[in-house]
Parts: C-alpha cells; sequence; structure tokens
C-alpha cells in the first residue's frame, strides 16, 4: 500500500513538473539570435533592432536644419507569421514618422514567438533617440531606450484570468480610422462643397449622384485628415483639444473602433410675421461611429427635441398631420404639441455598412438618401423624414449601381387601417456609367407599392437588375406606382460642370403627339450649373439651378401609391406643378464659411373652397380622377402662387471633427397667392435665428 501511494505520488508531480515545463513563452527570434539561449533571446531582438534603425534610418533635413533632440514613441507588433508592423508612432515631425515607417518596412521576418509551442502575437515599445544613438556604443541598454514588452503571456491560468487586461492592452491611440471607412459622410449640401471639384475633376473616375458618400469612396480624391490638422488649434490641454479639435471619446484597438461625439442644435430667433415672441429650437443627443474589423462599420445618432419655428414653418407642420391629429416636423418627422405652440420630436437615424468585396457595399439602416448632383432631385431627395432602408452599391469598370429597397408609411387618416398607419414599400434603381473622361449619364427606375391583397413585400422587387415596369404590368395597372428618370453630367472643365435630371411619371404617344397638354404628359425636368473657385476666388463655389415638373406627376388613381413618406415628398419638396430657379454661393476659409441662396417660383395650388374643389396637380396625396381637366394642362394652373425665398447664413465651425458650428441665418420669403387658402397663404416673413448646431444632415426650410 506504501508503495503504491508512493508511485501516485512520484507520478503526479512528474505529470505537473512536464505540464509546468510544458507552458513557456517564448519571444521571437531575429535572424542571426536563433543559436542564443531562450534568456537572451530578447535582447539580441532588442540589439538587432536597435543596430538596424541605427544602419537605416536618415535624419531628415528639416528635424537636422532644427537642431531637434529629442525621442520618438514606436509601438508595433510581430504578428503569428514573423512580420513586423508598426502600430503608432509618437514623433513631433510628420517626417520623422514617414522615415520610420520606410525603416521598420525594411525589417526582415523574424521566427513568431510562441506560447505552449503555438506561433502568436507580440507587441513592443521602443525609445528612438533623435540624434541617433549607436547601440554599439551603449554597452546596457536601459528600460527606457530598449525593445520593451507591453504584452505579456503567462501560464494557462494567468492568461484566463487577464483576459480583460490584455483586452486593455490592445488599445492604441486613436488613428482618425472614420476617413477611409465603409462609413457615411454625413450629407449636408454645405459640407460637400468643400470635395465637390476633387470628385469633379476631369479624367476621374467618381460617381457623385448616389449620396450619401462613404469616406472610403472620396478619401481617394480628398484629404480628410489633411483638412483636419490644418484647422487645429487651442492647446494641449484635454478640454482644448475635445472641444476644438477632436472627438469626444475614441477608442482603437487591433479590429475595432468607434467614437462618441454630443449633438446639439440649439438656436433662438426672431419671426416677424409670428404672434409669439421668439422661435427656438432644443435639440440634444449623441452620434456614435465605428468601425470592427477592415469590412464591417456601424453609425448611429439619437435626437431628442422641442422646437418653435417661424409662423409658415409651424403651418405647414400643422397642415402635414397624422390620423391622430400630431403633426409632422418637415424632414424630421411625427411629433406631439409641446407647450400649446411648439413640437416635441424624438429622431432616431442608424445603420451597418458592410463591404464583403471591394465592389460591393451593403447598408441596412433608418436614415436617408438622396440621387442627383443639385441642390434639388427628382428623383430621390431627403426632404422627407428618415425611414428603413437596405441600399446595395456595386462599383465596377465605369459603372456604379445602386439598389435601394425602402419602407415607408402613409399616416393620413383616410388611409389608415384599424387606427394603424399604412406600409407601402419603395424599390429603386440607378445605374451611373461614365461614358467618357467629362460626360456621365445615370438611368433610374422606382416603383412604389403597398400591402393590398395581402401583398406585403413583393419578392419580385427583390431582383436587383429586373424593370420595374414589366413586374407592374404583370401585377396589374393599378398594383404599383411606377416611374422612370435619368440624368446626366458633362465637366465643362475643371472649374464649370454641367448636370440634369428628367423624371417620367407616366408616358403615352399618342397625348404627346396630340400636342394639346394632356393631363396624361407627367413629367419634370432639372438643368443646372455648378462654378467652383468662380472667378478665380479659392472656395467658393456658385450654383445654379432650375426645375419643373408638370401637374399630377409622382400622383396615381390609387391615392396610397403617391410617391411620399410620412405626408412630405421622396422627391421635389413642392411635389408638382412648379417651376422653380434657385441660385446658390458657398464659401469657407479656414473655420469660417457663408451661404447664399436665392429661389424664386411659381406653383399652382388647389383653391379647395367649397366651389372650386378640383385637383389641379400640385398635391400629389390627391386622386388623379379629381382632376380639373383632361387637357389644357400647363404648369402653375389653378390657385397660382409667386414664390420668393431668400437664406443668407454663415458662420464660424468649432470643431471640425464633429462638425459643431456657431452659425446664424436670416431667411426673407414671399408668397403671394392668386387665392388665400390653408396651403397657400400669403405671407411675408423676416426670420432670423442664431445658434450653435452639429451639422450632420440638411433640414431644409424652403418648401
Amino acid at each position: 500500500m506504501k508503495n503504491s501511494l508512493l508511485f501516485i505520488f512520484l507520478f503526479t508531480l512528474g505529470l505537473l513538473s512536464a505540464q509546468d515545463n510544458g507552458t513557456f513563452e517564448k519571444s521571437p527570434i531575429f535572424p542571426e539570435c536563433e543559436s542564443e539561449p531562450i534568456s537572451e533571446l530578447k535582447a539580441c531582438f532588442n540589439t538587432k533592432i536597435n543596430a538596424h534603425i541605427f544602419k537605416t534610418f536618415k535624419v531628415p533635413q528639416i528635424v537636422s536644419d532644427d537642431s531637434y533632440v529629442g525621442k520618438m514613441q514606436v509601438l508595433f507588433e510581430v504578428d503569428k507569421e514573423g512580420q513586423i508592423t508598426v502600430l503608432y508612432i509618437d514623433a513631433v515631425y510628420d517626417e520623422l514618422k514617414q522615415e520610420t515607417k520606410r525603416v521598420f518596412e525594411a525589417l526582415p521576418k523574424v521566427t513568431p514567438g510562441t506560447y505552449n509551442g503555438r506561433a502568436t502575437y507580440f507587441q513592443y515599445s521602443l525609445a528612438i533617440d533623435i540624434p541617433l544613438v549607436n547601440p554599439a556604443d551603449v554597452k546596457t541598454q536601459n528600460e527606457e531606450t530598449g525593445v520593451k514588452d507591453i504584452k505579456k503571456i503567462e501560464n494557462l491560468n494567468v492568461d484566463v484570468s487577464n483576459e480583460y487586461d490584455a483586452v486593455n492592452d490592445s488599445i492604441v491611440p486613436y488613428t482618425q480610422k472614420e476617413y477611409t471607412s465603409q462609413l457615411n459622410i454625413p450629407f449636408t449640401h454645405n459640407y460637400y462643397a468643400k470635395f465637390d471639384q476633387q470628385m469633379n475633376g476631369l479624367g476621374t473616375n467618381s460617381h457623385t449622384a448616389s449620396k450619401p458618400f462613404m469616406y472610403e469612396e472620396v478619401s481617394a480624391y480628398y484629404d480628410f485628415k489633411a483638412e483636419k490638422e490644418a484647422l487645429v488649434k487651442g492647446s494641449e490641454s484635454w478640454w482644448s483639444k475635445k472641444l476644438w479639435n477632436e472627438h469626444l471619446v475614441t477608442v482603437q484597438g487591433k479590429d475595432y473602433w468607434f467614437t462618441l461625439d454630443p449633438v446639439f442644435d440649439l438656436q433662438l430667433g426672431k419671426d416677424t410675421e409670428a404672434d409669439f415672441s421668439t422661435t427656438y429650437n432644443n435639440t440634444r443627443g449623441i452620434f456614435i461611429q465605428g468601425g470592427l474589423g477592415k469590412k464591417l462599420s456601424f453609425s448611429a445618432s439619437i435626437y431628442e427635441s422641442q422646437g418653435r419655428f417661424a409662423q409658415y414653418f409651424n403651418s405647414y407642420a400643422l397642415n402635414l398631420q397624422a390620423e391622430g391629429g400630431e403633426p409632422i416636423v418637415p424632414g424630421r418627422g411625427l411629433s406631439k404639441i409641446f407647450k400649446d405652440d411648439g413640437f416635441d420630436y424624438p429622431v432616431a437615424e442608424a445603420y451597418l455598412s458592410y463591404s464583403p468585396a471591394k465592389f460591393l457595399n451593403v447598408q441596412f439602416g433608418h436614415g436617408k438618401n438622396f440621387i442627383g448632383d443639385g441642390y434639388r432631385s427628382l428623383l430621390q431627395s431627403d426632404a422627407t423624414s428618415p425611414y428603413p432602408f437596405l441600399k446595395l452599391n456595386t462599383k465596377f469598370w465605369k459603372i456604379k449601381y445602386t439598389n435601394t429597397w425602402m419602407w415607408l408609411r402613409d399616416v393620413r387618416a383616410e388611409v389608415t387601417e384599424d387606427g394603424a398607419f399604412l406600409s407601402k414599400y419603395m424599390a429603386n434603381h440607378y445605374l451611373s456609367w461614365n461614358v467618357t473622361k467629362r460626360l456621365n449619364v445615370g438611368l433610374f427606375e422606382s416603383v412604389l407599392w403597398t400591402t393590398s391583397n395581402d401583398r406585403g413585400f413583393d419578392i419580385n422587387y427583390l431582383n436587383p437588375i429586373i424593370f420595374y415596369r414589366a413586374i407592374e404590368f404583370s401585377t396589374g395597372q393599378d398594383a404599383g406606382n411606377a416611374i422612370l428618370g435619368a440624368s446626366a453630367k458633362y465637366k465643362w472643365n475643371n472649374k464649370v460642370n454641367l448636370y440634369g435630371q428628367f423624371i417620367l411619371d407616366e408616358f403615352a404617344i399618342n397625348d404627346i403627339t396630340a400636342g394639346d397638354k394632356s393631363w396624361r404628359n407627367k413629367f419634370g425636368y432639372q438643368l443646372g450649373v455648378k462654378y467652383y473657385n468662380a472667378f478665380k476666388v479659392d472656395n467658393l463655389l456658385l450654383q445654379l439651378e432650375y426645375n419643373r415638373v408638370r401637374p399630377y406627376t409622382y400622383s396615381h388613381n390609387s391615392i396610397v401609391l403617391n410617391y411620399a413618406h410620412n405626408n412630405q415628398p421622396m422627391a421635389h419638396l413642392w411635389g408638382a406643378n412648379f417651376s422653380e430657379a434657385i441660385a446658390i454661393g458657398r464659401y469657407h476659409y479656414k473655420r469660417w464659411f457663408a451661404d447664399a441662396k436665392f429661389i424664386f417660383g411659381k406653383r399652382g395650388f388647389d383653391f379647395n373652397d367649397g366651389v372650386d374643389n378640383a385637383n389641379y396637380g400640385s398635391n400629389i396625396f390627391r386622386s388623379e380622377v379629381d382632376r380639373n381637366a383632361n387637357t389644357g394642362i400647363t404648369v402653375g394652373q389653378g390657385n397660382t402662387t409667386n414664390v420668393f425665398q431668400a437664406d443668407l447664413g454663415g458662420g464660424y465651425i468649432v470643431n471640425p471633427v464633429s462638425n459643431l458650428r456657431l452659425f446664424t441665418n436670416i431667411t426673407f420669403r414671399n408668397y403671394n397667392p392668386q387665392a388665400v387658402t390653408a396651403t397657400a397663404l400669403d405671407t411675408n416673413t423676416v426670420w432670423f435665428t442664431v445658434g450653435v448646431r452639429t451639422d450632420l444632415f440638411n433640414w431644409y426650410n424652403d418648401f
């Protein structure tokens, strides 16, 4: 019995000893260090790295000229294949950073380090003296100048218990990852004007109609990092950097990153026509964006808002009200009355962006999209409130093909069923082709359908290449509302671009050739020109645009098949039956910006006065059956209203990374209808506002 116990004790001791001997960490092995004992591998690795740096590193001329004396800190990694990669460099001069990258790229592959016999990652930090110090003259490397482990791997039990710390150890300084990611650049006309010229240079193979753009596609033409670095100001203190130059929160690891910023839109104003003292808006929220790996990005913005606007704006919101009497704040969504004469309107937008291959990007989220090169779009605009969508962007050769599927709602009382808003769906195809280095053409088709006959989301429209007109015909004439369109852009030179759109809602050759101005001639068009660095003034963009849409365009015999969402048009926010001329100027200098916009238009509203209740073609929510006539249809017919609006604004960008800005704006607006109605008020408004805003989306007040 004693012998048996002794045997078990010795066997167990030997097993434990064997496990302990087999559980160890082995540092990466630099070439020429293979013969060194394990205890000396790190010292040899250190010596070889420093010798390579001293032999290869060429101190930039600007550093020598400045007689600079100091240190650089380099964070690098040895991966499981033995490849050495620089993760981060802290240096005073950009030239030192570039030279350090070159020197480390010239390092040979090493034998990777191991843990329990398995290859694993090792991370190190290294201080480099400027001027360089010959390692042969330094008998003993101290802790400060030698290669230092920043990631330790122990035995199995310690590794498991230290997993949380290992995650913390992998966090590195933020390197502005969003500027090369698959994230969308927040779409505002003001900010997009900054890189519009670069995107439209002669010979570029860019596609500029389908918006918002991704950072990844624009970064090939515009250096976002350089833009932000040129605007750096303030001190090195934490609060100064966060206020003027950086995101509030940044986290970056080996395979992930994210940023977080507060969102504000705080403004006060005065409307000369209003019967209340001031206008205001009080928006607070957060904006989060990030990435996981190299292919998946995400973004989310959440807003809580209360506001009271100019009288004409408030009246329009009340006129758009949903079935339950909820007002709809234009461009934002359903709201509730706040303190008798204001609106409380929460909004949330978010999306995932995934690029499984270089030529394909898939996005699924809740937001808005835009198709066109102009200020307005007759195909698809961002004037409405956010909606769920699925979007595919495919880019190859000289082609970019955008497919978008959307889940929309009609919230009017006349189409509500059992207290629930009516769901409807829309699918778009947009094909952009760079025919030459100057000419781009685009083809567009869209179809909108409802859940009639328990149809739900029709799987036929998931086909990304089929013609929607064919499906609409096969499923029944009134089963959907299909629209066709085309666009074109011509680069006259590197300073002047011409662009245009054409939308066709219905086509009947007999009505076209008859020349009697049939109501069935439902179409619209846009013509525009952009002039970059106008009159040799850097960063000055001038734009002229003309839009004209005939009556009854975007409407349908079935009133639920209108081209709209949440009682707001999905294309031009004036609906139909209008002509409009727009002149725009945009200028920026460092952190300062200024915008001017002038709109001259003619619209034709309905009278709805109890005597004349005919549909004159402006209200896309009315059925075409109620039209005023079959022929003799002209733009501006009905309650003809002349429109003039001027917006003059400017301000100062507080933080260019989050696009936080101080601003002021003054709006002059004159509506002169033939007859005053609920939708065509005789107004003469001067609206002045001042505030601070995180500018992440277009918000239109020129409806």
